[in-house]
């Protein structure tokens, strides 16, 4: 379905969008993956969160911004006197994974959107993890038997919403309501079922014991596939230049942060620091993960392991309020002159719980060593490096399990801290490539979108590695190995 490009003609784009948890982003690309030169749309809204774990956006608060960043980015390429001239040749779209969001029959949103980050459904999948032997549940489905995806999720919400649960009779992802809103019609991408719980990546099709433990059925969620489906209904009638362009369907923002960074290879991982921390690693074999970490899909011929930390950004964000430090160059300054881990600390940084490889909900954070002398800058030092050792902890996993030793790149903040990114490859010990494209999930949006309409992405040229400093890589790895035998002797 490749749109032929002549010399008279001018060369398409893609729109990509980009949801996030809390604000929407959108841009245009070009074929070869490269964003224009226009700014990037963006509007936010409330991520509603309580103490009981709840964590949900109201879908008209989603659709609202989603409508104002295509509105925008379309009003900015009729403005442009480059752009306007050059086709819409797709839409491809990056969405926070495992969330889920119940509708009617004609797609109307009943619930609000339910994020991977709601845990009110942990007792749940407590249940769920004694009815079915977890290890069995990962090998087929790829995914574990946690709060974060849809059988417990739907297992929760049928025990406390039941009269709501039987009133829904369509589940999507916030992705697929949003198209279907929009554009009259959505599929549910392969990069995107693989992360319900819900999927058999081996078999390409719904795994039928988790459906029936969830109380679904195929009929009550969308068709499976990579295709997109042209732009009808509200959108076309408000945006003429839109209607007929493929939407392709939502995928997984972990698949689009692999394709964005240049690391959907085999051989290749992506390291992606925001909220959480994750690293992901490639691979052309079947979707196999070890127990812990997550095997998924990006399409039906690449798979990914998967490996989300629970703590990432959240630490600094977390250090910079508590102990009142003032983020800017001069801390950048005093950090970067530490080249090491003098400051005699050991940190688990559970603060929110642990995710990938031990899923322990109950885990909490722990500074060991305090001393008088001990200062705020070390202890934000020892946070940091102690989130370092947990994705260092996961490519050692992932290396045990047949995963090689993948290239690294690295995206999100960090890839723009020279310091950042020197600390990372010390403790990981191994040379770290900076991505150079600050929009990760929008530009795997355009990718995904450009390959399946056939146009060749050049791959990404793996250059200005941040390489790690040999003696300190020796006393990196010798304090990892002082946290894995604090934390056991706390188990």
């Amino acid at each position: 379905m490749r749109l032929i490009v002549t010399a008279a003609m001018a060369e398409p784009l893609i729109l990509a969008l980009d949801l996030g948890v809390t604000s929407t982003r959108a841009a245009f690309f070009d074929i070869t993956a490269r964003r224009a030169a226009v700014p990037v749309t963006h509007h936010e809204y409330p991520l509603l969160t309580s103490r009981d774990g709840m964590s949900e956006i109201e879908p008209g608060a989603l659709l609202g911004a989603v409508r104002a960043c295509i509105t925008e980015a379309l009003h900015q390429r009729r403005a442009d006197a480059v752009l306007r001239g050059r086709p819409i040749a797709g839409i491809g779209v990056s969405c926070f994974w495992h969330s889920v969001v119940g509708c009617t029959e004609k797609g109307e949103a009943i619930t609000r959107i339910m994020t991977a980050e709601d845990s009110r459904s942990r007792d749940a999948a407590e249940v769920l993890r004694k009815r079915f032997d977890e290890r069995k549940i990962h090998a087929r489905t790829g995914c574990m038997l946690r709060a974060d995806f849809w059988p417990a999720k739907m297992a929760w919400l049928q025990r406390i919403e039941a009269r709501l649960f039987a009133r829904v009779r369509q589940w999507m992802s916030p992705a697929e309501w949003l198209q279907l809103r929009l554009a009259g019609d959505a599929n549910c991408a392969i990069g995107m079922a693989t992360g319900t719980g819900l999927f058999d990546p081996a078999a390409m099709k719904w795994d039928a014991a988790m459906l029936k433990s969830a109380e679904l059925s195929p009929e009550k969620l969308r068709p499976l596939s990579d295709a997109p489906s042209p732009v009808a209904g509200p959108l076309a009638q408000e945006f003429p230049e839109l209607r007929g362009v493929p939407w392709f369907p939502g995928i997984g923002d972990g698949v689009a942060c692999s394709l964005g960074t240049g690391a959907a290879r085999a051989g290749l991982a992506a390291i992606h620091l925001d909220g959480r921390a994750a690293v992901r690693v490639a691979r052309d074999g079947a979707p196999a993960a070890p127990f812990g970490m997550c095997g998924f899909r990006m399409d039906a011929a690449r798979h990914l392991v998967d490996a989300t930390v629970s703590n990432g950004d959240n630490l600094r964000t977390w250090c910079m309020r508590e102990l009142r430090l003032t983020d800017g160059p001069e801390l950048d300054a005093a950090l970067a002159a530490r080249p090491g881990p003098q400051h005699g600390l050991v940190v688990l940084p559970s603060w929110n719980g642990e995710r990938a490889p031990t899923w322990s909900d109950d885990a909490t954070g722990t500074i060991h060593g305090i001393r008088q002398a001990t200062t705020a800058l070390d202890i934000l030092q020892a946070v940091t490096e102690a989130k370092y050792h947990r994705i260092a902890r996961a490519l050692e996993v992932i290396g045990e399990n047949g995963g090689g030793t993948p290239k690294l790149i690295v995206s999100g903040a960090i890839a723009k801290s020279a310091s950042g990114l020197e600390r990372l490859a010390n403790v990981l010990g191994q040379p770290v490539y900076p991505c150079d494209e600050p929009e990760p999930h929008l530009r795997g949006a355009a990718v995904f979108a450009l390959e399946h309409l056939g146009y060749p992405i050049p791959a990404q040229k793996l250059i200005n590695p941040v390489k790690p400093r040999k003696a300190a890589a020796h006393e990196y790895a010798a304090a990892r190995e002082r946290q894995r035998r604090f934390e056991e002797s706390l188990s």
